[in-house]
């Protein structure tokens, strides 16, 4: 029988770490100014969100996103013991793409030199914070029906170009980090259903659509965007925007309820699985998912404390951060569970 396993994962994260202390002083290209910007400190973020710091690419550096998830990619590949021309499929997850279009891709496909006329088939899928066990649902029904054979999924986020460094933005803003982490998915002969990735279920309500977004650029206007950037009014609507307590409790909510069916449906029991790795976004949803859940807190990793809301990287950031560290070994089996704009969320089941 044939099932679909991470045969290679791999992250990055730029080496600019910006602390709480540090991130009121910077300006909207995220320069150090001498005077704060934002009325912020690392108390009141700590005690809202769990998050002491984050990583930023530099002011001036040129990077987009394709850029850190081809970082993160060439050590996937790389730990699957496979070279690029191997891959034969691209899942791109972001909610910042260098361009609005084409999707970030067929970049990535470019910068790994497997482009050209027989260059491989690349998706790009939008699913925010939900990104990365949508795509791995993706890579196992086209691993498992033999579509395709390697599967390169990759997260990547440049959130420190687009936030608003003021008061006013603020509750977004000290939130987010830049990253990439990145898996390959490939097939595995096996008579055992619960090897390889054993189980992903995804889910959505478009009800909440409006309570997290970015509307900069809306196609039913003409034209599609036009603001004054010095006018603080209008330029509000290039920054990220957000019902926090209505994301909160969904969140919570959606994530407890994936988890329970996951286990339900997997018929596996917390003996069974070593790792709960949930979406990176508040460390206080994350112990409240826990607490509700009846998750064994120890089982239970997180790493926004350090890497901040990574979006569509987080899962695989977190998993390769504790890897790294041999607390995550080869052959663990993970449970992770994702909630994010949309309102989208799942859960997948998988070893590493």
């Amino acid at each position: 029988m044939v099932r679909a396993s991470i045969l290679g994962l791999g992250s990055y994260v730029p080496d600019r770490v910006v602390t709480n202390d540090q991130i009121r002083f910077l300006n909207e290209k995220h320069e150090v100014c001498a005077e704060p910007q934002t009325d912020t400190n690392h108390e009141w973020i700590k005690a809202r969100t769990g998050i002491e710091e984050r990583r930023y690419v530099p002011a001036d550096s040129g990077y987009g996103s394709s850029d850190l998830g081809l970082f993160a990619a060439k050590l996937a590949i790389e730990d699957a013991g496979l070279t690029p021309k191997d891959i034969d499929c691209i899942i791109f997850g972001t909610l910042s793409p260098d361009i609005h279009f084409p999707g970030n891709a067929v970049f990535l496909q470019s910068k790994l030199g497997i482009d050209g006329e027989e260059g491989c088939a690349c998706y790009d899928i939008r699913q925010q914070c939900s990104g990365f066990v949508y795509g791995l649902q993706m890579a196992d029904a086209f691993v498992r029906t033999g579509l395709y054979k390697h599967v390169l999924l990759v997260g990547a986020e440049l959130h420190s170009h687009s936030l608003d460094f003021t008061t006013r933005g603020r509750d977004v803003m000290v939130l987010f980090g830049d990253g990439a982490g990145a898996a390959v998915i490939g097939a595995l002969e096996t008579d055992d259903e619960k090897e390889g990735i054993l189980y992903t279920h995804c889910q959505a309500d478009g009800a909440g659509a409006m309570d997290l977004y970015l509307k900069v650029f809306e196609i039913a206007k003409a034209p599609y965007v036009y603001y004054d950037a010095n006018d603080r009014e209008q330029n509000q609507i290039k920054y990220p925007q957000m019902n926090g307590k209505k994301v909160f409790l969904n969140a919570v909510r959606n994530m407890v309820v994936s988890v329970q069916r996951a286990l339900k449906e997997s018929k596996l029991t917390w003996d069974e699985i070593d790792w709960f790795v949930p979406h990176q976004a508040n460390l206080r949803i994350n112990e409240a998912v826990v607490q509700y859940a009846e998750i064994p807190p120890e089982k239970a990793l997180n790493t926004i404390q350090v890497y901040g809301n990574t979006t569509a990287v987080t899962v695989p950031l977190t998993i390769d951060h504790y890897r790294k560290l041999g607390k995550v070994k080869k052959g663990d089996r993970i449970l992770s569970t994702v909630f994010g704009a949309g309102f989208t969320w799942g859960s997948a089941i998988f070893r590493v």
